[in-house]
């Protein structure tokens, strides 16, 4: 299947755009024994949005945390493949130099810090520019465009405002460094409905105002094949569907295990008899 582009139309994108981000085949082990991704590959097309799905424990995080180099963290480390951001292979550098680069990682649980105030936070995450103070303040005005309830709140202590505007701090946070690509952790974990509707909608104006390319792992299947170009599906480690959103909603199989449309007993999606998983690990 070909990676859409435009995150206007992804239907009608194919291959226009090249990717930002390659993974090729990476295998991850914690701990020097426990083998966690096996044999993964995807693609993030330059603009684009794309949603890494699966249920808790399939290895959304661990993938996200291997592409920004905060594996080591947790005694984790990528021991076969390589991944490659704007061209570049990147899987060696450190969590600050792909910062600095322009990837920026979201993690779940949001992460704030909250002895400081939220415009404090915001600020954080200008610590790599040297473009100087009026730049970031009229980003930091920027920042306030997208998200009105943080200027409202800008002088609250992050640890006592409320789990969706935690989410919005991150976020606008990670925007400050001016990313070229976002790695969103379960964005929408803890919150409303509503507010989860929220947080997807400002995702989708930043990426298609600020051309912020994203990498998005989520539970909520429905809400990100809603405003993704693009999706994969991780069972235990490793890749055993993808395709293009639409395709992926309107997949009977993916309706059942992942979108709660059907009943079924089934263990698991690759148990599927018609289902032919793409062993692209072996490749």
């Amino acid at each position: 299947m070909t990676v859409s582009a435009a995150p206007a139309a992804p239907s009608a994108a194919t291959a226009a755009a090249p990717a930002i981000l390659s993974i090729k085949n990476i295998e991850v082990i914690y701990d020097h024994v426990i083998l966690v991704l096996k044999g993964v590959s995807l693609e993030v097309p330059t603009g684009g949005i794309v949603a890494l799905l699966g249920a808790n424990g399939a290895g959304k995080s661990t993938t996200l945390k291997a592409i920004s180099n905060l594996l080591q963290s947790e005694r984790g480390e990528v021991t076969k493949g390589a991944i490659e951001f704007q061209g570049e292979r990147v899987d060696g550098l450190t969590p600050n130099a792909m910062v600095r680069r322009g990837l920026v990682h979201v993690m779940e649980g949001r992460h704030c810090f909250g002895h400081l105030t939220v415009e404090e936070n915001l600020l954080t995450g200008a610590y790599t520019r040297r473009d100087g103070g009026a730049a970031v303040r009229q980003d930091l005005e920027m920042i306030y465009s997208y998200f009105p309830r943080l200027k409202e709140r800008r002088q609250s202590l992050a640890g006592y405002i409320s789990g969706g505007e935690q989410q919005m701090t991150a976020i606008g946070r990670a925007l400050m460094s001016r990313p070229r690509m976002m790695l969103l952790d379960e964005p929408s974990m803890g919150l409303a409905p509503q507010l989860v509707e929220q947080i997807f909608e400002i995702t989708k104006r930043i990426n298609q105002e600020q051309g912020v390319s994203v990498l998005l792992a989520e539970q909520n299947t429905n809400m990100a094949l809603k405003y993704a170009n693009y999706g994969y599906i991780l069972e235990t480690g490793r890749v055993v569907l993808d395709g293009e959103a639409k395709a992926l909603r309107e997949n009977a199989d993916v309706a059942e295990f992942y979108l709660g449309v059907a009943g079924g007993e089934r263990a698991s999606f690759r148990d599927v008899k018609h289902y032919k998983r793409r062993k692209r690990w072996l490749a």
